[in-house]
């Protein structure tokens, strides 16, 4: 079973694409971090990010930089906004995706292209949503948490340009697939997000599984 989960920064996607996997016993790729990871490899090969040849020159690396604790600081996420906005990069790192979703028994993947891009055809898509203000409040008392003295404007307004850089790319730009299941997490506990996911993987499913007879 492949499950598709879409949606923007700090919506709550990659909590409730961890807890799906936990669910199915499935495995998990966040496909975020492979483009932070690139974003981290042009820091570290000197390159400019806003350059296509560049970023593209940094989507060869390790799969040993994935478990690097830099890549989940704000820079990181700011910088892989930037390179992910390139053609070039995301054709670079969509085999590398799809690979890990057509896996034997299936896999969980998050992202913002995989019911559009990566997995078209994925068995069950959510897209994962909540208000900008408390996906900002949500990301600032994480980066908080780890030390960080940024103000929840700055935060408010980097998860706006994200937002735009996002879903105003040429290539595969942030869109809600036509067949996902809206999650709303705004105002839903972990517990309470992660259970209506479950209910939506069930019934998109079900709904296959009736079809197919």
């Amino acid at each position: 079973m492949i499950i598709a989960v879409d949606g923007p920064a700090a919506s709550g996607k990659g909590t409730v694409a961890r807890a799906l996997a936990r669910h199915y016993t499935l495995p998990h790729l966040d496909t975020g971090l492979l483009y932070r990871a690139v974003a981290e490899n042009v820091r570290r090969l000197e390159l400019d990010p806003t350059v296509e040849a560049d970023a593209v020159a940094a989507s060869n690396f390790d799969d040993a930089l994935l478990d690097d604790p830099v890549l989940r600081g704000d820079d990181a996420g700011q910088r892989a906004s930037i390179v992910s906005a390139h053609p070039l990069v995301r054709a670079a790192l969509l085999q590398r995706q799809r690979k890990f979703a057509t896996q034997p028994g299936g896999a969980v993947l998050d992202g913002r292209d995989i019911g559009t891009v990566i997995a078209p055809n994925a068995d069950a898509k959510l897209f994962v949503k909540a208000t900008p203000q408390i996906r900002a409040r949500r990301r600032h008392a994480e980066l908080k948490a780890r030390g960080s003295t940024i103000s929840l404007d700055k935060v408010l307004a980097d998860i706006r340009a994200r937002d735009l850089r996002d879903t105003g790319r040429d290539a595969a730009p942030l869109v809600m697939a036509v067949d996902a299941g809206i999650l709303d997490t705004s105002f839903l506990s972990i517990e309470s997000a992660v259970k209506r996911a479950i209910e939506l993987v069930e019934r998109q499913v079900a709904l296959k599984a009736r079809a197919g007879h």
